[in-house]
């Protein structure tokens, strides 16, 4: 229960909460007694004589109150019986229909205060988490986010929540049940110990059959959620690769893929049915056999010679006990949503207290200004085991152009990635100008850089937001950085111009012109340092000759580091690293290097040509 005693004070105001929430249910449960209780005076009026009430010699007062169950009862009593002796049977069961009523006015009134508490409560918190966890996932690390499965993440973000939100509503379940059974079970001790302590037997041997069963219950519920979070990943990749499957008649492929996957969540699925459902009508067979018993118990001691309970408080106790077998059933019909919640929670709070290794140290200062350039200092990085760089060493010094140029998972990517800081180093440091990136914060650090990844990361939103992105621009800036990216043209041909909806991921685009919004949003930026990973490479040959004219009138006094396919782009570079399987094997200029005899640039250089 400790996963939802932190879900229950998650919103952190479980006071304000639990105090007006346990007042209202205490309230709704003695209104809800009240309106049974009335029963018995209502059946003595219906079936005894007048003349079997008898006046007694002394009259209890309000005077002589006190707060226990036989001064209530005898004083109701005396009351109803006196009303009967002076107006007659009629008008006290007129009374008796009222005070009924308003006992069930009063019920229901508290009893929606009751839920809507808990509704709001619930929301709320909800709300709260989602929030929290759109956060957590923002937090998290690149890293983290590439050894992990999307569709995992989603499904934590999204199905989980709404199980967790079900699981909630059932939740209160076991905070406005109990109460209401201490109130009955005190009633029913009054009015009966002997039977009371019967049904204090066998009551557990109910509660041990569902506790068994709701054990079994979570652990499937746990392969439950995995299965669906499959599920997700597949429908999602087949979404996002449609393309690919139409081009490749895939279709039997991918549909034999989810078809796995669905068939192993059906068969998940029927066996935390077959358990669920087996909870409620166990619960209700086990009450009908308790009913029973206690007919035949009750009925031995109203029948006896020296019976300790009347034929009206007899039939009182059922209906009251009948009214705890409500709560108890209630309980036991919630176990299977409380443990299928119980599990989407676990997993849940598993994401909320992933640390992200990347985060700014306590003492990190801010990036103020970008003055010398950048420096790698003896750089090793990897994934798990295995080292991606080893041993990197450059600077690229304020103002000038740096490219990195080597055959395919030579680590470009990655070298590219260590700047703003989407990964760490295992070894050495990334400085700028002679200081560690880790000294200095995270936003403050990116926020002196413009980055255009390899693939064109788009939105589903308007070209405007989408060049605009985190910044406050106005139309004539961004349409600005549009024209330097060679974009204009193509953004005012379409239906709403700059407020056209692109689709998701830009899906209404075509390659080219992805990139080139792309490019207009790190344009816009204005940064200091500009990282294009083979921001080229998606263009046809005239627009990649503009945007390299905009590329060179944009790095005027500006830091740029650039990866190409195309080593035409990146002859005008300052400086030239070849990576090669994690390291630097040659770094020159374009001049430079094409001298080196055997050189691995050269022959990148000469196969190009070939290729044309």
């Amino acid at each position: 229960m400790k996963i939802y005693k932190r879900l229950l004070t998650f919103s952190g105001n479980l006071g304000s909460f639990m105090l007006p929430y346990f007042i209202v249910t205490i309230l709704m449960s003695v209104f809800s007694l009240l309106n049974f209780t009335f029963m018995i005076p209502l059946l003595d009026i219906l079936f005894n004589s007048e003349e079997s009430f008898t006046v007694p010699e002394t009259l209890l007062t309000l005077d002589d109150f006190q707060l226990n169950g036989e001064f209530i009862k005898e004083y109701a009593y005396q009351e109803f019986g006196l009303l009967m002796l002076e107006k007659g049977k009629l008008s006290a069961l007129m009374l008796i229909c009222t005070f009924t009523f308003l006992a069930s006015l009063m019920t229901n009134t508290f009893r929606y205060i009751e839920r809507r508490l808990a509704e709001n409560y619930r929301r709320n918190t909800v709300a709260l988490l989602r929030t929290k966890i759109f956060d957590r996932v923002l937090s998290l690390d690149i890293g983290y986010l590439t050894n992990s499965k999307k569709s995992d993440i989603m499904a934590r973000s999204t199905t989980d929540v709404t199980e967790m939100e079900n699981a909630f509503s059932a939740l209160t379940t076991f905070i406005k049940d109990p109460i209401m059974l201490i109130v009955f079970f005190s009633t029913l001790i009054y009015l009966s110990p002997t039977m009371t302590m019967f049904v204090f037997l066998i009551l557990p041997v109910s509660g041990i059959s569902i506790g068994l069963i709701a054990k079994k219950l979570k652990q499937v519920s746990h392969n439950l959620q995995d299965i669906s979070a499959n599920l997700l990943g597949v429908l999602d990749e087949t979404i996002v690769g449609m393309r690919v499957v139409k081009g490749f008649n895939a279709d039997n492929y991918v549909k034999s893929s989810f078809e796995k996957s669905n068939q192993g969540y059906v068969k998940e699925y029927s066996d935390f049915a077959s358990k669920r459902e087996l909870a409620s009508p166990l619960s209700e067979v086990m009450g009908v056999f308790f009913v029973g018993v206690l007919l035949y118990l009750g009925g031995t001691i109203v029948l006896s010679d020296d019976p300790s309970l009347s034929a009206s408080e007899f039939m009182a106790y059922l209906v009251l006990f009948t009214q705890v077998l409500n709560p108890v059933k209630a309980i036991s019909g919630n176990v299977s949503n409380i443990q299928r919640g119980m599990a989407a929670t676990e997993r849940i709070f598993q994401l909320l207290d992933t640390k992200p290794s990347i985060k700014d140290n306590p003492e990190a200062k801010e990036l103020t200004e970008f003055k010398v350039g950048i420096q790698f200092k003896d750089v090793t990085f990897g994934y798990e085991e295995k080292d991606v760089l080893k041993g990197i060493n450059f600077e690229l010094k304020k103002g000038q152009m740096l490219a990195l140029v080597g055959p395919s998972g030579g680590g470009k990517s990655t070298l590219a990635d260590l700047i703003p800081r989407f990964y760490d180093p295992r070894k050495g440091s990334v400085e700028i100008d002679g200081n560690n990136i880790q000294d200095y914060k995270l936003n403050s650090l990116r926020s002196h850089m413009g980055i255009v990844t390899q693939e064109s990361i788009l939105f589903n939103d308007t070209i405007y937001n989408n060049i605009a992105f985190g910044t406050d621009a106005t139309m004539e800036q961004v349409e600005e950085a549009a024209k330097i990216a060679n974009a204009h043209e193509f953004i005012i041909k379409t239906d709403e111009g700059y407020n056209s909806i692109i689709g998701d991921r830009g899906s209404k685009l075509s390659g080219g012109q992805r990139q080139r919004l792309s490019i207009a949003r790190a344009i816009l930026k204005n940064p200091e340092i500009l990282i294009l990973d083979e921001a080229t490479s998606a263009l046809d040959t005239e627009s990649e000759k503009l945007v390299q004219n905009a590329i060179q009138h944009l790095m005027k006094g500006r830091t740029v580091l650039v990866i190409a396919h195309r080593l035409s782009t990146i002859q005008e570079a300052d400086n030239i690293l070849v990576i090669k399987e994690g390291e630097i094997v040659e770094q020159g200029n374009h001049q430079n290097l094409m001298n080196i005899e055997d050189g691995v640039y050269k022959k990148l250089q000469e196969l190009q040509e070939y290729s044309k």
